[in-house]
């Protein structure tokens, strides 16, 4: 079982994610959890969450990238969801040995994540605060997949993309 936490603040409005969203529609074990149509007030309901979470093997966070990091939905879920004793600490053990992985979508290209580029570092520079999340809570860190320049792609370039996604989760829930 694959459990997708969708973060994004406008899905309705969202192109390249939601084209990621429904190329996986339909495929076997894997639930999609879309935090802003659930909690558009952030009122979150961890134990919900949190039961989501144990049945999966590998969890997805999937999101653009904004300000470098997760959407505001995102880093709420993560404080409420992924507490002491059941994440981490004595006694988190739920989440030990699952896979996660780190769909993201960015609006500049892959140039304008290198030293160069306009926002000065690799895109690895912005990896260790969301990897580092789940490594904390015991879990296998995978090659993140990225859609680079989002918001620039033509439809067909977003259905590659789309195409790609699909069977990356369908290799991961074959595994």
């Amino acid at each position: 079982m694959i459990t997708v936490i969708f973060a994004h603040p406008y899905p309705d409005r969202s192109v390249a994610n939601r084209t990621l969203i429904e190329s996986i529609a339909g495929l076997d074990g894997v639930e999609v959890r879309s935090l802003y149509d659930r909690y558009p007030d952030f009122a979150i309901d961890a134990e919900a969450e949190r039961e989501s979470l144990e049945a999966a093997s590998t969890v997805v966070w999937q999101h653009p990238i904004q300000w470098y990091t997760v959407p505001a939905l995102l880093k709420l879920w993560f404080e409420r969801v992924l507490i002491n004793g059941w994440a981490w600490g004595p006694g988190g053990e739920a989440l030990r040995g699952k896979r996660c992985l780190w769909a993201v979508t960015t609006g500049g290209d892959e140039q304008d994540y290198s030293e160069s580029g306009i926002h000065g570092r690799g895109f690895e520079a912005f990896e260790p605060v969301v990897r580092r999340t789940a490594e904390f809570c015991g879990m296998a860190w995978l090659d993140p997949f990225v859609v680079w320049g989002a918001r620039q792609l033509d439809p067909e370039m977003l259905r590659e993309h789309g195409k790609r996604y699909r069977a990356r989760l369908a290799s991961l829930e074959e595994d």
